[in-house]
């Protein structure tokens, strides 16, 4: 009776042993593995990779693929900015959106995050499911004090990244009419938005005393177009739509009647931030 009892224990025990070990070969399961990836995502961080491109000490390119232009030199963006791999860059829909960033993983790194603001692409950087290609500025800024050309020799960094929400102290929404607007056809790079930084959806309002909003098309980067086909009637209303949080705000006849290709206006509104 006692041999048979330990028979089947022998064999319960052996059961379980074998299907540990097909579980954990089969589906990867790893509990240290488990508790890292709770750790992260707790912590709200998740790993990129990291590379720098233009001058060591400056925006990148000039403007970038979102057309911001010579505003990534100037405050607020002050140079702190970035070209994003796909998954960033988003086809442009992923212009204006805040990061932060931080490295830990060469002794030249601060481990202190910085914020840097997607306004340009870089289609090849796919070897991470995630990619910044840091302005020099930016890039140097997550190095300890003295040692940002140090950094900026280490090749491809690992860092962490989150996404954070965009906030322009004293700064509101602006508009950049595209230089080959006319009466017909309406472009505007839109930039300097607080909260998601990206956006959704565009649409424009004609005339004050008009009812019906009609829907804009991204053009390119931070770009939204509208093709009439007919004479648009300014002053124009402008809604936006956040990208992530759906978030809505109107800058009520930001375009006056009267408006100019390759001027700005300046509207009186912002997301919170």
């Amino acid at each position: 009776m006692a041999f048979t009892t330990l028979r089947n224990m022998f064999s319960l025990f052996t059961f379980a042993a074998t299907f540990s070990l097909l579980f954990n070969n089969c589906y990867g399961f790893n509990p240290k593995l488990l508790n890292a990836s709770l750790a992260a995502s707790e912590s709200g961080w998740s790993p990129a990779g990291a590379t720098w491109y233009g001058s060591p000490t400056g925006a990148g390119s000039d403007g970038g693929a979102c057309g911001y232009g010579s505003s990534v030199e100037q405050a607020p963006l002050s140079a702190m900015v970035s070209a994003g791999g796909p998954s960033l860059f988003k086809s442009g829909k992923g212009c204006g959106a805040c990061y932060e960033v931080k490295c830990t993983t060469n002794s030249a790194c601060s481990g202190n995050p910085v914020t840097v603001v997607i306004t340009d692409e870089c289609p090849d950087c796919v070897s991470e499911s995630v990619h910044f290609d840091l302005s020099g500025t930016s890039f140097g800024a997550i190095a300890n004090s003295g040692q940002a050309e140090q950094l900026r020799n280490a090749g491809v960094l690992q860092i962490q990244y989150r996404k954070v929400d965009c906030n322009y102290r004293g700064t509101t929404i602006a508009f950049h009419v595209d230089s080959g607007s006319n009466p017909n056809y309406f472009a505007t790079l839109v930039e300097y938005e607080n909260g998601d930084g990206d956006l959704s959806s565009v649409d424009l309002k004609q005339a004050l005393d008009s009812d019906s909003w009609l829907s804009m098309q991204q053009s390119w980067g931070a770009v939204w177009k509208l093709d009439a086909g007919s004479r648009l009637r300014a002053p124009f209303s402008i809604r936006l739509t956040s990208l992530d949080s759906r978030k809505t705000i109107v800058a009520t006849g930001v375009i006056p009647a009267g408006w100019e290709p390759g001027k700005t206006y300046r509207s009186v509104v912002n997301f919170n931030g």
